[in-house]
């Protein structure tokens, strides 16, 4: 396509805005019919043979580090960039059905006004903030630690938000009205969720902050890691006891209590069997486990930091047999004798 032609282009087909893109070439306004995928986990050496594949011209890049550059007010029905280099997008974007960003680990920004029917932000993790006046209907920024702010205005409604393992996130937005699932597992965090949010099918709130919901959220199924829970689970795990855990056959639902009662009171309770014992610079240790039935044992050590007193107790593969084959695997060490540490801290 010669420069004259290319003056005039406005709609093209994802094949035709690929060339005109990895060229180097594509106009401002470029309308693509289709979904524009240029994702590919092998970076520009990969760029560069697809545009050979589709030209045999000689190829131009200003840096050939660097991913193609795309056009301002750039529309499309998809935008698939995954694992791209990319810092920023190009204003004006217009992605009718899916914009895939997952693992741009160099995001820093996004333009103001985007809009897309599903936008995957997940594992961008350089990505501090998201635009203002955001318009999607399903929004994935998990693994985005440094996610912090909320633009003052947005969208998103009737679809789906899942913000897992974002540790930066204190809160949500107050314009955000009504989903239709709600996943904030790893939010550690949130303490609490804003007054009159409703959401439709279920909440998973594993490992959050918040101990108690608003009245809108009051009839809401609760999830634990995609486990379904009750509010007793969620919110008075003190009322959990070993027995109960024991006695529970759903394999899933006995591990989330576990973890919400606690690996050392559950220990104590069950009157777990003494494997062995030894001594290191924080004081005693022991290796203790509990049958469960339908599951594999729980097998524990019960340390002492040597710093602060402080007691840990860590489970461990179940095939371990002493205290020291046990830290031993909690430091990365398959063969036991290799693991001689000089000073314990």
């Amino acid at each position: 396509m010669d420069s004259q032609s290319q003056r005039h282009v406005s709609t093209v087909t994802a094949d035709e805005a690929t060339q005109l893109i990895l060229q180097g070439q594509a106009p401002a306004g470029m309308v693509v019919r289709g979904a524009l995928r240029l994702a590919n986990s092998n970076g520009p050496r990969s760029w560069r043979s697809l545009l050979s594949k589709k030209k045999r011209d000689p190829l131009r890049f200003d840096d050939p580090n660097a991913p193609p550059t795309l056009p301002e007010r750039l529309s499309c029905s998809e935008l698939d960039l995954s694992e791209q280099p990319i810092t920023r997008l190009p204003a004006g974007l217009n992605v009718q059905f899916r914009l895939n960003l997952h693992g741009c680990t160099q995001l820093q920004s996004l333009p103001a006004g985007l809009k897309a029917g599903s936008l995957d932000l997940s594992g961008c993790t350089a990505l501090e903030s998201l635009p203002e006046d955001l318009e999607t209907f399903f929004l994935d920024i998990s693994d985005c630690p440094q996610l912090r702010t909320w633009p003052e205005r947005g969208r998103l409604e009737f679809g789906r938000l899942r913000a897992r393992n974002c540790t930066g996130l204190t809160s949500l937005p107050p314009w955000l009205a009504q989903l239709s699932q709600l996943d904030l597992a790893g939010c550690a965090s949130l303490a609490q969720l804003p007054e009159g949010l409703q959401v439709d099918s279920w909440l998973d709130l594993a490992g959050t902050a918040i101990r108690e919901l608003p009245a809108s959220l009051a009839d809401v199924p609760l999830r634990w890691r995609g486990v379904p829970i009750d509010a007793r689970v969620a919110f008075r795990p003190e009322e959990i006891t070993a027995d109960e855990i024991l006695a529970e056959t759903n394999v899933e639902l006995r591990r989330v209590k576990l973890e919400r009662m606690g690996f050392e009171a559950f220990l104590q309770e069950a009157r777990a069997e003494l494997l062995d014992t030894d001594r290191d610079a924080g004081g005693e240790r022991r290796l203790l486990r509990v049958p469960l039935e339908n599951d594999e044992d729980l097998v524990c050590v019960s340390v002492f930091c040597p710093s602060t007193a402080r007691q840990y107790v860590i489970r461990v593969p179940p095939n371990m047999t002493s205290c020291h084959q046990a830290i031993a695997w909690t430091a990365g060490f398959d063969d036991p004798s290799k693991y001689r540490p000089v000073v314990e801290t």
